[in-house]
């Protein structure tokens, strides 16, 4: 392999990301502003559910990623076997959709009717794993491709055709399919080998491990499930669904590090991953501001109705960057991880290596998460809180429990990686993005008027938002060497790709 490119394909990929924020943002809103609370809060559901069969997944596409890296011709393999275990995700989904219909006031034929999305999601999540360890950045095409089929076929199902959430599930199917289109077109060369039954043998004979990451993620996927039980509506989470569009564009972030992992896995070098945290701090601080500054524009755009939960989109903006850096640091530790080179590594081997520990810690931080979530629920509920309040409270035990787990993944990363966090960079972007949108905030608060007409709305929107994003890029740009340089090697990389 001619060697993976940590920044340019981590540019690539968040220039990609931010598109796709654009994208998702637009589609929400389409989304939001024709639907019903109650049918948006099902939509939330039906996402969690297929979140809980898609923890399969990584039993071939983790490995996938890995092989590919390695030269390992799998990628037929790796295809065929992911639809197989599709198959099985569907099967168990629909027990679990009849379940949740039962006790939740969701219509469970809808439930039933998302089932379609799962095989979809497998495809794209196994040439996703594949583009990873080949061509990370083109699996921002994909994403970038999804993002704006997604538009005009929301406007046709959801909007024109008042579909509801049928209409939602239809727009993901087809948006999807274009999106899978783009990947194959990458992934192709790495998957023209034949069906190889020993790589499916040695993934299943080491499947607990990829599995082992997905208990966490399930578990912390209970908060969904668990929250409409307890309260017995779905319309509380239209609310938390509302509030996390926002917060969740945070997650875009850690598209700056997506090279890191196959680039440990390619080479030994590890000079590379300080500059990365600073590139990653820089867009993170950014992307948070904007978050915490636009929540009241942004909730009104979606629909005027959740404006109530500012509250939680600015706690989530927080909870979402230490998950940013929670997941790099994740993806940093098993990138340096070599057990699975050696055919003689045993099962304690595997126990004790960076691939597993790391995820205990997860593991134990989701476990505290639900438990202190449930607990606190059932009381508040018992008292009569507000669904506001309700979610306040949710919001604030996820930011609170992520904070151990973020120090003691960097502290562990350090012992096994000579990293080191530039804190008077970090403090200098911080101390930027106060000022720059702190005077942001005083502006939109003084001249944007709040009208349900988005076309004269969002314009407003995007003036302070541009002005804010800018302000803050100059700044940097003028006080900041290593960002004159990053600014340097993009216009560098462009006029190459240009010529």
């Amino acid at each position: 392999m001619a060697g993976i490119r940590v920044t340019y394909s981590g540019l690539i990929s968040f220039l990609g990301g931010i598109l796709s924020i654009i994208t998702g943002i637009i589609f929400t809103i389409i989304i939001t502003r024709s639907v019903s609370p109650e049918e948006y809060g099902t939509w939330g559901l039906i996402n969690a559910l297929i979140l809980y069969v898609f923890m399969v997944s990584p039993v071939i596409s983790y490995w996938s990623t890995r092989d590919t890296v390695r030269q390992i011709q799998s990628g037929k393999s790796a295809v065929l076997s992911s639809m197989l275990l599709s198959a099985g995700a569907v099967s168990v989904y629909i027990l679990i959709s009849y379940f949740m219909g039962y006790y939740t006031d969701a219509s469970e034929d809808i439930l039933l009717f998302a089932a379609i999305l799962i095989p979809a999601m497998f495809m794209n999540g196994i040439l996703t794993a594949i583009n990873l360890g080949w061509k990370p950045h083109a699996i921002s095409y994909g994403t970038l491709a999804f993002g704006i089929s997604a538009i005009p076929l929301a406007l046709f199902f959801v909007y024109y055709s008042d579909l509801g959430v049928n209409g939602i599930i239809l727009s993901v199917l087809i948006a999807y399919m274009v999106s899978i289109v783009i990947l194959f077109q990458y992934a192709k060369e790495k998957i023209k080998n034949n069906f190889n039954n020993l790589h499916l043998k040695k993934w299943l004979k080491i499947s607990w491990l990829p599995l082992y990451p997905g208990i966490a993620i399930l578990v912390a996927g209970f908060d969904i499930s668990i929250f409409a039980i307890i309260t017995g509506s779905v319309i509380g989470l239209a609310f938390w669904a509302a509030a996390v569009v926002l917060p969740s564009m945070i997650s875009h972030t850690s598209l700056i590090s997506r090279a890191v992992y196959p680039k440990l896995l390619e080479e030994k070098t590890r000079e590379f991953v300080n500059e990365n945290l600073t590139h990653l701090f820089y867009f993170g601080i950014l992307l948070t501001s904007v978050v915490i500054t636009f929540a009241r524009p942004g909730l009104y755009a979606l629909n005027p109705i959740y404006e109530v939960a500012v509250p939680v989109v600015i706690i989530m903006a927080f909870e979402g960057f230490l998950t940013v850096l929670t997941n790099v640091f994740l993806l940093s530790l098993a990138g340096i991880e070599n057990v699975d080179k050696y055919e003689k590594s045993t099962f304690r081997d595997y126990i004790r290596s960076k691939l597993f520990f790391p995820q205990t810690l997860r593991l134990i931080q989701t476990i505290t998460y639900i438990g202190i979530l449930t607990t606190g629920l059932l009381i508040l509920v018992d008292l009569e809180n507000s669904n506001q309040e309700l979610l306040i409270y949710w919001a604030s035990v996820a930011v609170i429990t992520q904070v151990p787990l973020t120090i003691g993944l960097y502290h562990l990363l350090r012992k096994n990686i000579s990293i080191k966090i530039d804190v008077y960079r970090v403090i200098k972007y911080l101390l930027i993005s106060i000022g720059v949108f702190g005077i942001t905030y005083l502006l939109m608060n003084k001249f944007i008027i709040y009208t349900e007409n988005l076309i004269y709305f969002i314009p407003n929107i995007l003036i302070f938002l541009v002005f804010g994003i800018s302000l803050y890029v100059v700044i940097t740009y003028l006080t900041d060497s290593k960002i004159r340089k990053l600014v340097t090697s993009i216009i560098q990389e462009l006029k190459t790709r240009t010529s």
